[in-house]
């Protein structure tokens, strides 16, 4: 008699702590649901639309000129550029194309698909294509590196040449990968995009932000960017997924480098503490015969942002050795440099 009371006692508890939980988990998905839209709403596409191979991307076009295309990293959307300064002061005299990758930002990710670095640079390039692009330079910034190493192994006819900026580019023991690859994994990961990951998420961002930045402050752009955007249910099932393949991504492109004939810029900060300076560039530029090698002391992993500068001369550069012509600097950029110069 006792032994029933007591299975009975614990089976109500345990039916209150799963009702207790239920209800968590409904007040979280209606919360994340809220602020997802809120955030959409607030911040709407910018760009255009255009789909190929089934797939409808998202990308902001701006100027005139050469064409060259801007691959944003894990975590952010092609907005990154602008909050940068990179896309609008490029503008002034090159095409400038800077795509939501797969999943991120307003661009579709079919889960049919495994979006490999070279699976995203297939579908970028038949993008390009479509747009009447005959031939580019590619930026990447940090992900985007993979991507953009990835177009210049395929069709180094079209890639007239890269920039690589903070990148990712061989294997090595990453734990933020296996803390952040679970909400891409089926069933489980869908149940944690839509409740507790978000709330995790904005919890962390701080942190998160500041690392990437670190050890220089947070540039007061960046600042204006809606963590929600980042932290709704759609991306970071795009960011998790690319997070777990960033490992194999990177050993089999490494396995290829040798290959790459085209004019390679590589920038890294010294203070990287997001892609080891010495593991990934310097390594890079050892393999690679036709690359420059620029590395700026005290900076960390958004460098694009502390010294825009640097980038648009690491642009001119590989222009002029592809054959297209050069320019002076602009007021804009000439701004720009003194503001990466300053610590902005």
């Amino acid at each position: 008699m006792i032994s029933s009371y007591r299975n009975a006692r614990s089976a109500q508890r345990v039916s209150a702590g799963a009702a207790i939980a239920g209800l968590g988990l409904l007040a979280s998905w209606l919360y994340v649901r809220a602020k997802a839209r809120r955030a959409e709403r607030d911040h709407p596409p910018s760009g255009r639309f255009i789909t190929v191979d089934g797939v409808k991307l998202h990308y902001l076009e701006r100027g005139q000129g050469p064409a060259l295309v801007l691959l944003h990293g894990n975590g952010v959307d092609a907005t990154d550029w602008e909050h940068s300064g990179l896309l609008d002061a490029a503008a002034e005299h090159y095409r400038v194309i800077a795509f939501d990758r797969p999943g991120f930002g307003y661009s579709e990710r079919p889960r049919t698909t495994v979006w490999t670095p070279d699976r995203q640079a297939r579908l970028l390039h038949h993008a390009l294509q479509a747009l009447k692009v005959d031939s580019a330079i590619v930026v990447g910034h940090s992900w985007g590196t993979l991507v953009a190493l990835s177009l210049g192994l395929q069709v180094p006819d079209f890639v007239r040449g890269l920039v690589l900026v903070s990148g990712y580019y061989y294997p090595s023991v990453r734990l933020d990968v296996m803390v952040g690859a679970p909400p891409a994994l089926p069933l489980v990961g869908d149940a944690l995009r839509y409740t507790v990951a978000p709330l995790a998420g904005r919890l962390i961002w701080p942190a998160a932000v500041g690392r990437a930045f670190a050890p220089m402050p947070v540039s007061e752009n960046f600042r204006a960017v809606s963590p929600w955007m980042s932290l709704r249910p759609s991306q970071l099932r795009a960011n998790a997924a690319d997070s777990s393949l960033m490992i194999p991504g990177a050993v089999s492109l490494a396995r290829r480098y040798g290959s790459l004939k085209i004019p390679v810029q590589i920038l890294a900060g010294t203070q990287d503490g997001v892609c080891s300076c010495a593991h990934n560039a310097e390594r890079l530029h050892a393999a690679l015969r036709h690359s420059e090698l620029s590395v700026t002391p005290g900076v960390g992993h958004m460098l694009h942002y502390a010294e825009p500068g640097k980038v648009l001369g690491a642009v001119d550069a590989v222009a002029a050795k592809a054959g297209e012509p050069g320019h002076l600097p602009s007021a804009r950029e000439n701004a720009l440099a003194a503001a990466g110069e300053s610590g902005v």
